[in-house]
């Protein structure tokens, strides 16, 4: 029981010897340790991190599910750990809505027979937009959703322990300079010995965690690769059911009888613009090296020569092949024969290895 009793009343006295460290130095009375400057961008960078993670995934949120009521009934079934009542999209309704109207009007009609088409394309589209929906959630917003209520919360809650101890360190400092007693002097000296070894342990704990961040980066840009993959697919496959749907519809007469009944001969027709079916769709691969032959990639690779780079992010190899980076250092970069478009050959000193170009900028 008295044990009990001294143990509260400690806690209480570094609780109140906290809060009164708290108040003096915002009321610029107390001297506070400042972290070092590598810390204090990791932290930053780690703030960042999270903002712009919350903002993309809302905004992927709005481009799946434009509608605010249905996304608010998602997200309550989601928390309920319950599963949302299958609805279908715009496309399959007027899908639906088109196919019931032509049977309506009847499949053996020209009119009838095309609305039936289009309902059925229609379907189709909103067929794979429920399954970019699905890829979109599983491989893009699971893992963003992941680093905020998981690698986060890690770096939150031992960033708060760091402020504690910050604050335990600097009121024994305050403590060590109020001290006239030798006795006094000397337990306030055991004293910040013993918080200025706890504030150095947890400030390299929270160092390494936010150094992670870059990992982070880097598993968010294979997401990313993911997402636009994704929607590549679902363009494409809109793509090809249209121009399957124009050219169904092309073969309609452009005058005919509906229900037995001869239009007028000199009515004018619709033409459907016919687009090529050969027409190539614009790849992920083309788009990036048109942006790879601007930034000089190219002439590099053709030349065989070597030129020095900047790193713009944090880079961690994922093999022995492969050269670590960071961000802002200069290294020098060469083509190789044989290897992939996306890497070039990086040096650095001794060490030598694959390097991704999308982490690089050529210098002049």
């Amino acid at each position: 029981m008295d044990f009990n009793v001294k143990r509260l009343a400690a806690d209480a006295g570094t609780f109140l010897s906290r809060a009164v460290q708290f108040t003096e130095e915002k009321l610029g009375q107390a001297e506070k340790t400042e972290l070092d400057a590598h810390l204090e961008n990791l932290l930053v960078r780690a703030e960042n991190t999270k903002q712009w993670t919350e903002r993309i995934m809302k905004q992927t949120e709005v481009l799946l599910q434009p509608n605010p009521n249905v996304r608010l009934e998602e997200f309550v079934y989601e928390k309920l750990e319950k599963k949302a009542p299958t609805r279908m999209n715009n496309h399959e309704l007027l899908g639906q809505s088109m196919i019931e109207s032509g049977s309506e009007f009847g499949p053996g009609t020209a009119y009838g027979n095309a609305l039936i088409k289009c309902g059925e394309t229609e379907k189709q589209i909103g067929g794979a937009e429920r399954e970019l929906i699905q890829s979109v959630a599983i491989n893009f917003l699971t893992p963003f959703r992941n680093f905020l209520e998981g690698d986060f919360k890690t770096i939150l809650k031992e960033r708060k322990l760091l402020q504690v101890k910050r604050l335990d360190l600097d009121a024994a400092k305050t403590r060590l300079k109020k001290a006239r007693m030798t006795d006094a002097r000397a337990a306030a000296e055991q004293e910040l010995r013993m918080t200025q070894s706890e504030f150095d342990r947890q400030a390299e704990i929270t160092r390494l965690l936010l150094e992670g961040v870059s990992s982070t980066h880097a598993h968010h840009l294979r997401c990313l690769n993911d997402f636009v993959e994704a929607q590549t697919t679902y363009y494409a496959q809109c793509y090809q059911y249209m121009v399957d749907l124009q050219k169904q519809l092309g073969s309609f007469p452009s005058s005919f009888s509906n229900n037995n009944q001869s239009s007028v001969s000199g009515g004018a027709s619709i033409s459907v613009p016919t687009i090529p079916v050969s027409a190539s769709l614009p790849s992920v691969s083309a788009g990036r090296d048109s942006s790879t032959a601007s930034g000089g990639f190219n002439e590099l690779r053709s030349s065989n020569g070597s030129r020095k780079a900047r790193v713009l992010y944090d880079y961690d190899a994922a093999s022995s092949s492969e050269l670590s980076l960071l961000a802002d250092e200069v290294i020098t970069v060469s083509s190789v024969p044989g290897m992939d478009s996306d890497w070039l050959m990086g040096e650095r000193g001794s060490q030598k290895g694959k390097v991704p170009i999308t982490y690089l900028e050529l210098l002049n």
